[in-house]
């Protein structure tokens, strides 16, 4: 009959073999080298918790409120009276847009998208600190989640759109209508990207998501919103600089939806040229910078329990 073994010994031998054992970093590395394949099927396997996030996202913002969905109009509706009062009718933008309204309420809608995924995925991971140290999931989860509340909003506001094309008779119905979904392609891909990366960002510097706020006010007015891009045109030339602001993700997604739902301008002047080719570049980047966010949150993310 063997003796029982001393019980110190013991622990000195499981200590030594959880020395001895390989840490698995929560960034998924191998080798050195950052595996994609792997968090994307996990994330595929928790789909049904980014939909529970996502509800949970749309109903409480609304919660213990009279109006309800309603909300979601009022700030668009809002900002579409004071451009079109201040900037269309007071500084006359509106004599040189016809139907200014639908043109500026159509950037509005795009922007909004954007705006919103930006804003809800920067604070996205500090907001579920509890889901995040306590739950082992993937953290690309929550940045994701605010994409499906985003575009939950977007959808309403698009209704709107397309019912006061119709009561005001300018209703595009135009083959043109088709460059609504590289529009809304090229701010689902930069929103995505945007948001992994700040969100990761903002755990270990708050300053981030109010850096945003910022930055998101000055990218609505840089982008051909309540002025047409022919404005900025005529007064920089056709030049590089034009190009820069042309190509920029941002300001060809608010063309494409504006030529999309606004058929009261000129198409020869009113937009760029080759808008279809600058869209499929601006895609192509995106989609490598959504891949290049990626890895840097998940690079970021071993930490975050320890930051929150």
């Amino acid at each position: 009959m063997t003796a029982p073994m001393d019980p110190s010994a013991v622990r000195r031998a499981r200590f030594a073999r959880l020395h001895d054992a390989p840490l698995l970093p929560i960034s998924g590395t191998v080798n050195g080298r950052v595996a994609s394949a792997t968090p994307i099927r996990r994330i595929l396997q928790q789909r049904e918790m980014l939909g529970l996030l996502v509800r949970r996202d749309i109903k409480a913002r609304y919660k213990d409120s009279s109006l309800g969905l309603i909300w979601t109009l009022v700030r668009p509706l809002t900002q579409l009276v004071i451009y079109y009062v201040v900037v269309g009718q007071f500084l006359g933008a509106a004599r040189g847009i016809p139907d200014f309204a639908i043109y500026v309420f159509a950037g509005l809608t795009i922007y909004g998208l954007f705006s919103e995924i930006v804003m809800g995925g920067v604070g996205s991971i500090v907001g579920n600190s509890g889901l995040v140290k306590k739950i082992n999931m993937p953290r690309e989860i929550f940045p994701l989640a605010s994409i499906g509340s985003a575009m939950f909003n977007f959808g309403i506001q698009l209704v709107v759109l397309i019912l006061a094309t119709v009561v005001l008779g300018v209703a595009p119905l135009h083959a043109d209508l088709l460059y609504a979904v590289p529009s809304i392609l090229l701010i689902l891909v930069y929103g995505c990207a945007f948001a992994l990366l700040l969100s990761a960002a903002n755990v270990y510097l708050r300053d981030i998501q109010y850096l945003v706020e910022v930055a998101v006010m000055l990218l609505m007015w840089a982008s051909p919103i309540v002025y047409a891009w022919t404005m900025v045109r005529d007064t920089v030339g056709n030049g590089p600089l034009l190009e820069v602001y042309t190509n920029n993700p941002i300001t060809l997604a608010v063309l494409g939806f504006q030529r999309a739902f606004w058929v009261s301008g000129d198409v020869a002047s009113a937009y760029p040229p080759l808008l279809w080719l600058r869209m499929g570049i601006a895609l192509v980047i995106g989609l490598v910078l959504v891949v290049v966010t990626h890895q840097v949150f998940r690079k970021l993310q071993g930490n975050f329990a320890q930051a929150l």
